[in-house]
């Protein structure tokens, strides 16, 4: 089986618990290749959300934000899948406004030219028009937006299973089998 090719990256909005469930999962799959970028603010959210500095010790390729030599700063290394979890506003307007000023949004800017699956994460409230907007142009652009808003249909009764429920429903927007709460069932 021909494992998936999976990029996530981790802005310094708040919500690292989003990543951190989310590059726990992926730990456990076989099935993917994951390459992680991680923007200097998103390591020190997670110091100061998490209080660890546990990303350094996942079992995936990292990726230095200048580092245009990485696979993914070219379509022909065909990343299928692009998740920005959680994804600042800043970062959502550069990648909307195809500014490629660093490897996070030239990964996007590659995903979204070679149509394939770019989610954003967003996390920020209230919104103002120019987010709105440029929602509205990744949105058109085939970017897929998915704001860290956590169900409560499965009654979550600690603060890791309500973001699971956001990182559940990208792992269903990213194609990839979990024993998710389903409605109905």
């Amino acid at each position: 089986m021909v494992k998936r090719k999976i990029i996530v990256a981790i802005t310094g909005a708040s919500g690292a618990i989003y990543a951190k469930i989310l590059l726990d999962t992926l730990s456990t799959n076989k099935n993917v290749e994951v390459g992680v970028l991680l923007s200097d603010n998103a390591k020190i959210v997670w110091k100061t959300e998490l209080e660890n500095q546990a990303f350094n010790n996942y079992p995936f390729t990292f990726y230095d934000k200048n580092d245009f030599d990485a696979p993914f700063a070219s379509g022909s290394a065909k990343y299928d899948t692009m998740v920005v979890i959680p994804c600042s506003m800043g970062t959502l307007g550069r990648i909307a406004n195809g500014i490629s000023n660093d490897l996070l949004t030239r990964a996007a800017d590659v995903i979204l030219k070679e149509r394939r699956k770019l989610i954003l994460v967003a996390r920020e409230t209230p919104l103002n028009l120019i987010h709105i907007n440029n929602m509205k142009t990744l949105t058109e652009a085939g970017g897929i937006i998915c704001p860290a808003t956590p169900s409560f249909y499965s009654k979550p009764k600690t603060i890791e299973e309500v973001a699971k429920t956001v990182v559940d429903r990208v792992l269903d927007l990213m194609d990839i089998d979990n024993e998710s709460f389903r409605w109905g069932k």
